[in-house]
């Protein structure tokens, strides 16, 4: 059996909620710290039950689910790093393993480099690191034409184009933009404009400038950096951003099974396994850390 006691954190421009996910018989294992970005908590509950010899923290980025952006917040992959920190340190549990997803994967980067202390081993599970990639010049128009669409149209038409990108394979040509723009009933939308503009994705993280990883720094952090792809994954961003990662500091790429969430399966991803992806992990983070 495992109890879940929930919490909230007051932290600059934000109220961040967070779980602790603590099983009655905890192995000798060092509690995983599980997030995504802007994906929150919820986005892992098929695996969380899965990792039950070990106490596991989920939380919600400050824009998304039960989380809370106050007036005059902020939101950056460094401000996300931050705030995964101080949700360790309000736990007491320290130093933490990490299983980092897409967003969140990016947003680890800043918070070991700050707080080296709080990590051992951290899974970086296909970080969509533009900035490392060949056609990065072309992905930051793309990301600007996505978050302006979201502006001026709503989420309907940005998402379309957000789906469209995500689903396109290898490298982005200079004429990528020059495509007729999607239709959203395609992929399920509307393209009616209910006026929201608080979407965690577009509104937000697609907002923030790209992040330029130090390579040198994270080799001197003593953190053990472990870049993960998933196997059903193609040669989409993410993957390509994790192995980027991977050859920028000199480590090999781990492959988890599954797509780009192989932790859940769902009606869009039904070949995913989470207990293959928990068995997966437990094995990265039990090995030696040296």
């Amino acid at each position: 059996m495992t109890t879940t006691t929930t919490h909230t954190l007051d932290v600059p421009g934000a109220v961040l909620t967070y779980d602790v996910h603590e099983p009655d018989e905890a192995g000798p294992h060092r509690p995983v710290m599980v997030f995504g970005s802007p994906m929150g908590a919820s986005g892992f509950s098929q695996l969380v039950p899965l990792l039950d010899d070990r106490v596991v923290i989920t939380y919600d980025p400050r824009m998304a689910e039960r989380s809370r952006l106050e007036e005059g917040g902020e939101v950056s992959f460094e401000i996300h790093g931050d705030d995964v920190h101080r949700v360790v340190e309000a736990t007491g549990l320290g130093p933490v393993d990490v299983l980092a997803s897409s967003g969140g994967a990016v947003a680890a980067l800043p918070w070991l480099l700050s707080h080296p202390g709080d990590v051992a081993t951290v899974v970086l599970h296909e970080p969509p690191l533009t900035a490392l990639l060949e056609d990065a010049d072309v992905l930051e128009r793309v990301y600007k034409d996505i978050v302006e669409t979201y502006q001026r149209s709503g989420q309907g038409p940005a998402m379309a184009k957000f789906i469209q990108l995500v689903m396109h394979a290898g490298v982005l040509t200079e004429d990528y933009l020059d495509q007729p723009a999607p239709d959203p009933a395609q992929f399920g939308f509307s393209a009616e404009d209910d006026g929201s503009r608080d979407d965690p994705l577009l509104g937000y993280n697609m907002a923030i400038p790209p992040y330029h990883p130090d390579s040198g720094a994270l080799r001197a952090s003593g953190v053990r950096i472990v870049p993960a792809v998933g196997a059903a994954s193609g040669t989409e961003v993410p993957r390509r951003g994790a192995e980027a990662l991977a050859a920028l500091v000199g480590v090999e790429v781990i492959e988890f099974p599954g797509d780009h969430g192989g932790f859940v399966a769902s009606e869009w991803s039904p070949n995913n396994d989470p207990e293959a992806f928990a068995t997966t992990l437990r094995e990265v983070l039990d090995q030696p850390v040296t």
